[in-house]
């Protein structure tokens, strides 16, 4: 008896694991949907341009947008699964949650920035939503613990350097100018920052995600 119940027992005491790369899984395949689809231009425009010829623009971007909500509903989904079940990976010094509170400030900055008309971030710097998702992504990393946080936001931060650099070649090659920035603008892209995290750390985080951050 005690023979066949000990075999039975492990295999029901493995199913955690089993269930967590699953939910793992999902995440992943996400990431690559999601992610794939957003790097068409990392490594040039020959393949983007190649599948607009090929499918037409109409439906070169049904296909572009069906694929990456597709995706994106895998992460969500996946990422919400796995932090339910975490593997934790290492313990964060607590520092790393007030070097978060200042990344995501930058990184609601930089946000403002692509929304600004002519302010000097989006001047000086040509791509503030790749710079807004990477802080982010950054800040993220390093204020969480799980392989799931690991899989999520290292993925994005890798992604974004990558966009970031392409994306910085691209605008060199074509000679792109983006013209002068206004003091006010800048201005007023620091308020509209600071004002998108105040109400992102004070309430949205904590409705939205179900994780308060603060105070």
């Amino acid at each position: 008896m005690h023979s066949v119940v000990q075999p039975a027992w492990q295999a029901y005491a493995c199913i955690p694991t089993i269930v967590k790369g699953l939910f793992m899984l999902l995440l992943v395949l996400g990431l690559l949907v999601f992610l794939g689809t957003h790097s068409l231009r990392i490594a040039g425009d020959a393949l983007r341009v190649g599948l607009i010829a090929q499918l037409g623009p109409m439906r070169f971007k049904m296909v572009y947008t069906v694929a990456s909500l597709f995706g994106f509903s895998m992460v969500v989904y996946g990422f919400g699964l796995a932090r339910d079940t975490p593997v934790v990976l290492w313990t964060p010094l607590s520092a790393m949650k007030y070097v978060s509170y200042l990344l995501t400030l930058v990184a609601m900055v930089f946000m403002a920035a692509v929304y600004v008309p002519r302010n000097a971030f989006k001047v000086k710097l040509h791509h503030p939503m790749v710079l807004s998702v990477k802080t982010w992504a950054l800040a993220h990393l390093l204020a969480n613990d799980t392989v799931a946080h690991l899989l999520l936001f290292g993925s994005l931060l890798l992604w974004s350097v990558l966009l970031f650099k392409a994306s910085r070649a691209r605008d060199k090659r074509e000679q792109l100018v983006y013209g002068s920035a206004k003091m006010a603008s800048t201005i007023l892209t620091l308020e509209i920052g600071v004002a998108m995290w105040l109400v992102w750390i004070g309430w949205v985080h904590g409705w939205l995600i179900v994780v308060q951050v603060f105070p």
